[in-house]
């Protein structure tokens, strides 16, 4: 095999094509660029990098189609009855005693993670934030415009590179990274979402190899010069149902990995649990990335997503109000002790889920009403096993780490400290456990006024959005819209309010409208004139009210801010 060098040549400087006033990237052949040119941009998209893109869409692409097609196959049962459960093929995995890769030196310590979008000042925020981790997401905290996305990976490069800066002009100030900063992890897009301002052979390349290639390919030498002690690059593996989808991202990173001639494990990767169908498979997607994995983390927002997502056509399995689907729960509780126990059974990290709160600063009762929740679950999750956890927001990190610290003293994690054997003997009952709670009109406005208020500003190239006092993502609006669509499909009763009342599509309708002027009070006239809050209505309600349940609300919502340019160059 050709060395990287000699295969996929970078040159120092990238010099576009010009012809009749044409300027344009210099793509390799089959290789269509459908977004706005710019000389920045085409820092990212140069011929090599391409290539290498390019070079893992064509070897990888039937098998994600097929693991996509096996996804369809396994919803198709689901909506005929039948429950997700263990494998009987793969028990000998299960019951083997083998375990993962020892976990890199450099990130051996994760006790407290920071999430968020690729923006550049969040980027230089959350590397600040004393925070152990930050997970650069190309996934649910980011609308995929591609402004947004060419913007990230310069932003990323910029931060690997420690060159990045951001001149907040209101202000007047200069925002730059501190001498210590956290770890880098890089969240790109699930297997399900296309790119479709890259075209490679004449179909939309997969956005997750797009984000993945892009980004490994511009940083992965500096990276483990600069965070890696000579490890990485590390990655969030989002949305994966079974261990096939991660046999393929296995196959992605040795790829990589023989491309650029570093030692095979190089490249280390922590797996999202957060699809119902994927907590019957955590072995066997840890034994898939056993060489490259670094542990799983509790996804527990699109958890509860997909727990109504999967059990669509189970009219017995009513998700409650979402308020009240916390970890409590014996199904979600169930979920997290089980992930403890296979995390540490393999030698990896078993991550805890995301504390979604920020600062109330006007209201500073309120705001340490919060904190003291959020200090209760994660004094919860460490006592329960986790290493660490996710939050949001810069200003949870200190009493996060403080619940983290105090009771995991000077150890990096728990690894091998809390093993809970008890959770073994958790079975396919214990994780489907139908949750118990009731439901409100409350509710039902409240997720109607969340997924409208998402949705506008997703459209207009935001994906981490604060409303009532939380930082939201995707997976909020996801919630909010099967669970809506749930309770219309099957006419659920309300109650805990005294109403009594089913759910039709005429309280839908009035409730749509009740909320659509609520949004308008909130946010101004103004605002709202100028948003897109109707035709995020006209989106949101139309899933809530479709027949067929979609399976992500952002495909259909995709089209909306896709703009192609001429194919593979602009005018300039």
């Amino acid at each position: 095999m050709a060395s990287f060098e000699e295969t996929f040549t970078q040159p120092k400087t990238t010099v576009p094509k010009k012809s009749s006033g044409i300027i344009g990237y210099d793509v390799p052949e089959g290789v269509d660029i459908r977004g706005r040119y710019d000389p920045e941009f085409s820092k990212i998209l140069t011929r090599g990098a391409l290539q290498f893109v390019a070079s893992l869409q064509r070897e990888f692409r039937y098998h994600i189609k097929y693991a996509m097609e096996c996804r369809r196959e396994a919803k198709m049962r689901y909506n005929n009855g039948s429950l997700p459960g263990f494998d009987l093929t793969t028990k000998y995995i299960r019951e083997g005693e083998w375990v993962c890769a020892p976990v890199p030196q450099a990130v051996a310590d994760r006790r407290v993670e920071i999430t968020g979008p690729v923006d550049r000042k969040m980027v230089i925020d959350a590397l600040n934030s004393r925070a152990k981790v930050f997970m650069a997401d190309f996934e649910d905290a980011l609308s995929p415009s591609w402004e947004n996305l060419m913007r990230g990976h310069i932003n990323l490069r910029d931060a690997v590179n420690r060159t990045i800066t951001f001149h907040d002009q209101a202000r007047n100030k200069v925002y730059k990274l501190n001498d210590q900063t956290a770890k880098l992890f890089v969240r790109p897009r699930g297997w399900h979402l296309p790119e479709a301002h890259i075209f490679i052979d004449g179909e939309p390349a997969t956005g997750c190899l797009v984000d993945f290639g892009l980004y490994f390919f511009h940083n992965y030498a500096n990276f483990r010069k600069a965070q890696g002690q000579g490890s990485g690059p590390f990655f969030y593996l989002p949305k994966m149902e079974h261990s096939r989808e991660a046999r393929i991202w296995n196959n992605v990173f040795e790829r990589a990995e023989k491309w650029v001639r570093i030692e095979k494990g190089s490249i280390r990767a922590t797996a999202l649990i957060e699809t119902l169908p994927a907590v019957f498979q955590m072995n066997e997607i840890l034994y898939e990335l056993r060489d490259h994995s670094v542990g799983l983390n509790c996804g527990r927002w699109d958890y509860i997503f997909s727990y109504i997502k999967t059990f669509q056509g189970h009219p017995d399995r009513l998700l409650p109000d979402r308020t009240q689907v916390g970890m409590a729960q014996h199904f979600m509780r169930s979920y997290s002790d089980l992930l403890i126990h296979t995390c540490h059974k393999r030698g990896v990290h078993a991550m805890g889920g995301m504390a979604a709160h920020i600062p109330i600063r006007d209201d500073p009762a309120a705001n340490e009403a919060a904190l003291e929740l959020v200090r209760k679950d994660k004094l919860r999750e460490v006592t329960a096993g986790h290493d660490g956890t996710w939050v949001t927001h810069p200003g949870l990190v200190p009493a996060c780490m403080e619940v983290f610290t105090n009771n995991m003293g000077n150890s990096p994690n728990q690894i091998h400290s809390m093993k809970r054997r008890d959770a073994s003997i958790l079975d396919e009952e214990d994780l489907l456990q139908r949750p118990r709670g009731v439901c409100t009109l409350e509710c039902l406005r409240l997720n109607t006024r969340v997924g409208i208020q998402y949705l506008a500003a997703w459209l207009t190239g935001l994906g981490c959005v604060p409303l009532y006092n939380f930082m939201e993502e995707a997976a909020a609006a996801e919630i909010s819209r099967v669970q809506n669509w749930q309770w219309l499909k099957y006419g659920v009763e309300l109650d805990g309010d005294g109403l009594g009342v089913k759910v039709n599509l005429d309280l839908f309708g009035r409730v749509v409208e009740d909320e659509m002027a609520r949004i308008e009070r909130e946010v101004g006239k103004e605002k709202f004139k100028k948003g897109m809050y109707k035709v995020a209505c006209k989106l949101f309600t139309g899933q809530c009210t479709a027949p067929v349940l979609d399976d992500f609300m952002t495909l259909d919502a995709y089209n909306n801010i896709v703009i192609h340019h001429s194919i593979g160059s602009s005018r300039v």
